[in-house]
């Protein structure tokens, strides 16, 4: 099955072309993305940005999961190209694992948030629980953006 999926019309355009660069470009981008916006809202509960609403930071939400889907098409595309070497290496499954905690933490962070945001308003302070799950998924998304990175100098996909 692996064999197939890195020798479709798909995966070889990828490897032939300017699909590689691109798919490595708007992986780039959504990582890009998905901590900026995060630390944006990180540091909103952290006291910075006063002057921005907690409520406010609701809007950013949609925004971020369109990079999380950018993402996520993005690396299958990359991964399809070498889909059997991918999963053998280790470094990559510390990222792909760090990847899968990140988004559910985050998912629970926005949940949160969007639950609770206009109590925080009121009461001038975040809950701790939302305090936790911020800090859990910007560190999360941070490991997976250092993981990505490690996965191309310590991994064995790019070796010989």
């Amino acid at each position: 099955m692996l064999e197939w999926l890195s020798h479709t019309q798909y995966a070889e355009w990828v490897n032939q072309s300017w699909g590689w660069p691109f798919a490595l470009t708007i992986h780039a981008f959504g990582t890009a993305t998905v901590i900026g916006l995060m630390s944006i809202i990180g540091l909103r509960l952290l006291g910075l940005f006063q002057t921005m609403p907690y409520t406010a930071l609701n809007k950013l939400v949609p925004l971020v999961w369109i990079a999380v889907a950018c993402q996520i098409i993005s690396g299958v595309t990359l991964w399809m190209t070498k889909p059997a070497q991918y999963l053998a290496d280790g470094m990559f499954e510390v990222k792909f694992t760090l990847v899968v905690i990140a988004v559910v933490v985050m998912w629970r962070f926005h949940k949160t948030m969007k639950g609770e945001a206009a109590g925080w308003e009121a009461k001038g302070t975040v809950s701790s629980r939302g305090l936790k799950l911020v800090a859990a998924s910007c560190l999360l998304w941070a490991a997976v953006t250092i993981g990505g990175r490690l996965t191309a100098y310590l991994g064995s996909l790019y070796l010989g």
